[in-house]
C-alpha cells in the first residue's frame, strides 16, 4: 500500500470537491483496514460474495459502492447495505434493485453506467437506448438515479480518453436538462481510474475510483 500517493490523490480531490472510492477489490481486509484507519471511508468491490464478507467483517460506518457488473440475481445479497451501484446497464437490473431496496425498507443510489470506450467488452447503455430507459424510471420509487458512470478506453492516447469524459459529461448535461431538472441529487459522474484520473478530474468527474495507485497491483 502507497499512503504517499493515497493522501497525494485525496488531496486533488479535495481541492476539485470529488469523492474518492478506494477500489478494494481482492484486498485483504487488513489493508482495508488500514486505509480505513487514515480515516478512507468509501471502498469499492466488483464482486458480491467478496463484498459480503467483507462488509460482514469490518465496521459498519465504511460506505460500499459496488462498481462491477451486477447480475441481477445477486442484488438480494447486497441490497440490505449497499451505499450506492455505480454500473445499472439495463432496465431490468434497476427494476430489481427497486424491488430489493423495497423489501429492506431502503431508497438504494445507483448511476447509470454508459458506454463510452472503444472495447465493445465494456458494458454500458448507448446514447439510442435514453429514450427507452428513462421513460420508465419514474415507476421506481426505492431507487435514487445520481448521476452517470464511465469507463474510458484503456489506452494511452490521451485524446482518445479526452473525448470519451467529454461526451460522458455531455450525455450528463442532457440527462439533467430533459429528466433531473428538479432533482438536485442528480449531481454524480462516476469516471476516472488509476490510469486516467487526472484527464476525468479536468472533464467534471465528481467520482474516480482508484485501486492500484493506493494499493498496489493486483494478484
Amino acid at each position: 500500500m502507497n499512503i504517499k500517493k493515497y493522501y497525494k490523490i485525496l488531496k486533488e480531490c479535495e481541492e476539485h470537491n470529488i469523492s474518492l472510492v478506494a477500489v478494494s477489490k481482492t484486498k485483504s481486509k487488513e489493508d482495508i483496514l488500514a486505509l480505513y484507519n487514515e480515516n478512507q471511508r468509501i471502498f469499492g468491490e466488483n464482486k458480491v460474495q467478496e463484498l459480503v464478507g467483507k462488509y460482514n467483517d469490518l465496521p459498519k460506518s465504511i460506505q460500499w459502492h459496488f462498481i462491477g457488473h451486477l447480475q441481477k440475481n445477486k442484488v438480494k445479497y447486497i441490497a440490505p447495505f449497499i451505499e450506492l451501484i455505480h454500473a445499472v446497464d439495463n432496465i431490468k437490473l434497476l427494476k430489481e434493485i427497486d424491488k430489493r431496496a423495497k423489501q429492506n425498507n431502503r431508497t438504494i443510489k445507483c448511476l447509470i453506467q454508459f458506454h463510452i470506450a472503444q472495447e465493445s467488452s465494456k458494458f454500458g447503455l448507448t446514447e439510442n437506448e435514453i429514450d427507452d430507459f428513462f421513460a420508465n424510471i419514474s415507476e421506481f420509487n426505492n431507487v435514487e438515479i445520481c448521476g452517470l458512470m464511465g469507463m474510458a478506453t484503456f489506452t494511452d492516447d490521451k485524446n482518445i480518453v479526452t473525448e470519451e469524459f467529454k461526451r460522458l459529461k455531455n450525455i450528463f448535461k442532457q440527462l439533467k436538462e430533459l429528466y433531473f431538472k428538479d432533482k438536485p441529487s442528480f449531481k454524480e459522474i462516476s469516471m476516472g481510474m488509476s490510469g486516467d484520473y487526472k484527464l476525468a478530474i479536468k472533464n467534471a468527474s465528481t467520482m474516480i475510483r482508484i485501486g492500484n495507485t493506493i494499493f498496489g497491483s493486483r494478484k
